[in-house]
């Protein structure tokens, strides 16, 4: 029987190869062959995989030859085909055997900057996660975000730890030439702090900040909105009473030290390293603005998830499935240890425990437990991106109309991700977009020029 044989012909035998009785010859055999490969060519490839798995079920049900042909011929091929498709989930089945084809790239090179936001991304490397998923992953440190931008766009790396508002950036040509780029992941949500050099103890209120000189990771970077929306609720312009400057992380401290800044809204372990080295103290966490946002993300270009799709789907896999084990308290310790290493974050594991595990010192004299310091949640809602558009276009970065349900469509992937989830056992959201609040204001994503008119402070 040929591979794509119609599997509700009642003429057609089970048997394979030329003794099926059907042909006069090899010759006509071969060539009904060819002939319904053809056929089945031309109808796509959504029709041979259906075909594979209608044949599958059919010896199952009658292993037979002469109980199928009975049976077509009593109900006939579409009611045959229906009555299947009734207690068999044929679309699911053809779906799965779609998306098994070979791994069109095992070696694959993913760029990260060492900061505790991509626990997923290079904890996948020593705890296996890749080699899981059958990919063979370079992760490779890097210095800075314009860096990692520029080396993904050169594909110089396959894939990259980005901030999340960079891929939106990216794709609508902000900073740098408009190329497609996707959000396939959430790398972590919450896990930056406010750290202020320790001569500013006695002034905690931002409303005394005025001619701060403060640090962010790049303008294109939930730290810079968050810092500016913080700002902005205590009175203070952030482009004209304070000074924000992008700095890589790695060297947010150093800069802390030698009063170049005066602080940072940045992400960890540099917050807490600040206290390790007693040159900062973490002012706030950024939870307590704006619990369960959002920060750094898994990004790929376009045409990497189009071309490679079958590489594709093994990186997400492996990335949500370490995602996943990032998220459980009880891997934390380990996790720590396994990315302390200095081709990784080349940090103490004690300032790593202290970030993962929510024990942590203030430089205040004080001693916190907050479990959701950092969190791992892989899903990409598509209401984070219309936020982000929003800060965006309220400080300038972009203007006029926007497509914000368009463009947020394109490069947060909310669908794959909830397909990943779901083939790892992992339960997503039932829907791509959720209302929050970002200190204490409500934020509708179906209202997204009512929210940004609705502040005092913009550009």
């Amino acid at each position: 029987m040929a591979l794509f044989d119609n599997p509700f012909n009642a003429a057609k035998k089970f048997l394979k190869g030329c003794v099926c009785g059907r042909h006069a010859s090899d010759t006509e055999h071969e060539a009904e062959i060819k002939a319904e490969a053809v056929a089945v060519e031309a109808a796509g490839e959504e029709s041979r995989y259906r075909r594979i798995v209608e044949q599958a079920v059919m010896r199952a049900l009658f292993p037979q030859d002469h109980q199928r042909r009975a049976f077509l011929k009593a109900v006939g091929a579409t009611t045959a085909a229906a009555a299947i498709a009734t207690f068999f989930p044929i679309g699911a089945a053809t779906e799965a055997l779609a998306q098994t084809g070979p791994i069109e790239k095992k070696d694959l090179k993913v760029g990260f900057i060492p900061i505790t936001c991509a626990t997923p991304i290079i904890m996948a490397h020593p705890l296996g996660f890749y080699s899981k998923h059958g990919l063979n992953v370079e992760v490779v440190r890097t210095a800075g975000w314009a860096v990692i931008r520029d080396k993904t766009i050169n594909k110089e790396y396959d894939a990259a730890h980005m901030l999340a508002p960079m891929p939106l950036a990216i794709t609508m040509g902000v900073g740098s030439n408009p190329i497609p780029y996707s959000v396939s992941a959430i790398e972590n949500i919450n896990g930056q702090a406010i750290t202020l050099a320790n001569k500013h103890k006695d002034k905690r209120d931002p409303k005394d900040w005025k001619g701060f000189r403060f640090a962010v990771p790049f303008d294109f970077s939930i730290h810079n909105y968050l810092l500016r929306y913080y700002l902005a609720e205590a009175g203070l312009d952030p482009d004209r009473d304070v000074q924000i400057r992008s700095v890589p992380p790695p060297e947010m401290v150093a800069n802390l030290r030698a009063d170049n800044i005066d602080g940072f809204l940045g992400p960890d372990p540099f917050n807490q390293r600040a206290v390790f080295d007693g040159v900062g103290f973490i002012h706030l966490l950024s939870k307590e603005l704006w619990d369960g946002h959002p920060c750094c993300a898994f990004a790929a270009s376009r045409e990497f998830v189009t071309t490679l799709p079958n590489t594709y789907r093994a990186l997400l896999k492996a990335i949500i499935d370490a995602t996943a084990h990032a998220q459980k308290a009880e891997n934390r310790r380990e996790i720590a240890t396994a990315i302390a290493a200095p081709n990784y974050l080349n940090q103490p594991v004690t300032v790593l425990e202290q970030i993962l595990t929510g024990t942590y010192a203030d430089g205040l004299g004080q001693v916190k437990r907050d479990p959701n310091r950092i969190q791992f949640d892989p899903f990409p809602w598509e209401s984070f991106s219309v936020w982000i558009l929003t800060q965006m276009k309220r400080w300038g970065q972009i203007r006029g109309d926007v497509d914000y349900n368009g463009i947020t469509r394109q490069v947060f992937l909310a669908t794959d991700a909830a397909a990943m989830m779901r083939e790892l056992g992992l339960t997503p959201p039932e829907t791509t977009s959720k209302t929050f609040s970002v200190m204490g204001k409500p934020f509708d994503p179906a209202k997204p020029e009512e929210y940004i008119a609705s502040f005092a402070i913009r550009r």
